[in-house]
């Protein structure tokens, strides 16, 4: 346990500012996340170092196709979220405290272990991930302040509820986001589906870290019945295109039945193809998630279309690349290797 970042007091309670949702919380309650917890008056985070996985991925599956293709990052995660996804993956961990676990679980880490265990196991990064990394970040701040005096590079693969405020404390010492849309940012299927009632602050989240010069990739999750428009997924683009820029990669991610979501069929490959041709006519590296052995799982130039970077699984092979341009016509490729 340990005093929390981010929050003031409100009378007896107190407000977290770590998150968009903002909790006022009474004293001896926790926020949504269930792990910010008003003790006498002050917040404290009850996970820290307590880690409920660790394990080291190609960084392509997180999904980062245009950070340090090809190279490995240490994964770690804390249990709990502040989202209530009904369709989520690793809801194992993630929902664990809903599904009637207690006590805070993990194993115990300091920052400095990690970082350790990084370096012994040739990681280009550290990848805060799995469930949300705002639940655990006063680890994840001390575990990337110490990273980076290694030359650890550090990424978050989070769902973007973070506030403007949080981003703003972690910027100096994280590299990259993935920030994962669900249905195309359609406020009913957030509403629906992960019990969030505003989906802006996503956007406040992305528009910070642009401000912040950290590398963002997006992806988009298109779910059969709540989260499929072809309307709302066309606002999404163009919000990327004119807030992020053209060269914002951006995967879209086919959905499989998991979790409370088993009635709704996996997401049509037709489907995906159509709205990734859709985001092409704006973007220029549009990739499909969950679809293995798809062309669009493929970098190619935005110029001369070439293939770049060739794709099997989570393997990357920098085939027409020649520094950050492209072999065949020259043209600078938006990529940090």
């Amino acid at each position: 346990m340990k005093e929390a970042l981010l929050w003031h007091k409100e009378g007896k309670n107190v407000r977290c500012d770590l998150c968009g949702r903002r909790c006022l919380i009474p004293e001896d309650k926790t926020g949504v996340c269930l792990v910010r917890k008003n003790i006498d008056g002050k917040l404290y985070s009850l996970n820290y170092g307590k880690l409920i996985a660790v394990h080291v991925d190609p960084i392509e599956k997180k999904p980062l196709f245009h950070f340090y293709p090809g190279s490995e990052a240490l994964s770690i995660a804390s249990a709990s979220c502040n989202f209530l996804c009904k369709f989520c993956c690793n809801y194992e961990i993630s929902q664990v405290f809903r599904e009637g676990t207690q006590e805070v679980i993990g194993e115990d880490y300091s920052p400095k272990e990690i970082v350790e265990l990084a370096k012994s196991q040739g990681c280009k990064s550290i990848s805060y991930t799995y469930t949300e990394p705002t639940i655990f970040f006063e680890f994840a701040f001390d575990t990337a302040k110490l990273a980076h005096k290694e030359n650890i590079k550090n990424t978050f693969v989070t769902n973007g509820y973070m506030t403007p405020e949080a981003v703003k404390i972690i910027a100096s010492y994280l590299d990259a986001a993935t920030v994962d849309f669900k249905g195309s940012a359609d406020p009913k299927c957030y509403s629906q589906l992960s019990s969030v009632p505003d989906v802006q602050p996503v956007f406040d989240c992305l528009l910070e870290m642009k401000r912040q010069k950290i590398h963002i990739e997006i992806t988009d999750l298109i779910i059969p019945k709540y989260g499929d428009s072809f309307e709302s997924f066309k606002k999404l683009v163009e919000w990327i295109y004119e807030n992020l820029g053209e060269n914002t990669p951006f995967h879209i991610l086919r959905f499989f039945p998991t979790y409370k979501l088993l009635d709704i069929p996996e997401t049509p490959i037709k489907i995906l193809e159509k709205f990734a041709e859709e985001a092409r006519k704006k973007l220029n590296y549009v990739y499909l998630g969950n679809v293995p052995g798809h062309k669009f799982e493929n970098t190619y130039c935005p110029k001369c279309n070439s293939l770049l970077i060739e794709r099997l699984g989570f393997s990357s092979n920098l085939v027409g690349l020649k520094g950050k341009k492209c072999k065949n016509c020259g043209a600078e490729i938006s990529i940090i290797i």
